[in-house]
């Protein structure tokens, strides 16, 4: 096994990302960095590009990507990352953040960008079924509710769907989506460094295929 893997995770909304972001985390023991989280984190911190951050946040205006390249790499140079790897989830969304992290990166740079595939009618079954937790933010379905009348299994706070969770909504992100990634993807496979997984199934099922994706890249040929 080659130890400290570095991956990007791609995939739709309700592609299952996040799911399987904390099991790949898990199994190759590194951080699950989350452009989300780190975000709150940075912010919460008071870090130079957490302030920066603030700043447009708080304005109500889209942060730029310098800063969020800025706060990306403030992650990256702290030392379990440096020493371990990490699964990277919701970041890079463009080209451009894709180059600036492979120059963060270097000279090792990335293992591999991973294409988590879905159908859209299965993502739009997905969101349209899903429900969030208010507080921590914990996913929930309707086929797969908390354990107690719409509250948190995690923190107590209430379930809910998000109002942005309308199939209108959802088909506007997913084709924006579409849009920004298909340079991303075409980026990475000219750089020889993207493999598609399919995402549908059991999650267990979709897990083993990324592993063994992963590990067949990773492992040194001969």
């Amino acid at each position: 096994m080659v130890p400290g893997a570095r991956l990007v995770l791609l995939g739709k909304q309700g592609a299952g990302k996040g799911t399987q972001c904390t099991r790949l985390a898990l199994h190759y023991i590194v951080p699950h960095i989350s452009t989300g989280d780190i975000f709150r984190a940075a912010v919460r911190a008071g870090t130079e590009f957490g302030k920066k951050a603030r700043e447009y946040m708080d304005a109500g205006e889209l942060v730029p990507d310098e800063v969020v390249i800025g706060v990306v790499k403030e992650r990256l140079d702290q030392d379990d990352t440096k020493t371990r790897g990490f699964v990277l989830d919701g970041f890079p969304r463009t080209v451009h953040q894709a180059d600036a992290l492979d120059t963060v990166l270097a000279p090792r740079g990335l293992d591999l960008a991973i294409d988590l595939e879905v159908d859209t009618t299965v993502v739009l079954q997905r969101l349209a079924s899903r429900r969030v937790c208010v507080n921590c933010g914990a996913n929930y379905s309707v086929d797969s509710p908390p354990k107690v009348n719409w509250t948190c299994d995690i923190c107590g706070n209430e379930v809910i769907q998000r109002a942005d969770d309308t199939e209108g909504a959802i088909k506007r992100r997913l084709d924006l989506y579409e849009e920004q990634t298909a340079p991303l993807i075409a980026w990475y496979l000219e750089r020889d460094k993207l493999v598609a997984v399919n995402g549908e199934g059991h999650p267990d099922t979709v897990t083993n295929r990324l592993i063994r994706a992963i590990d067949h890249r990773r492992e040194p040929q001969g």
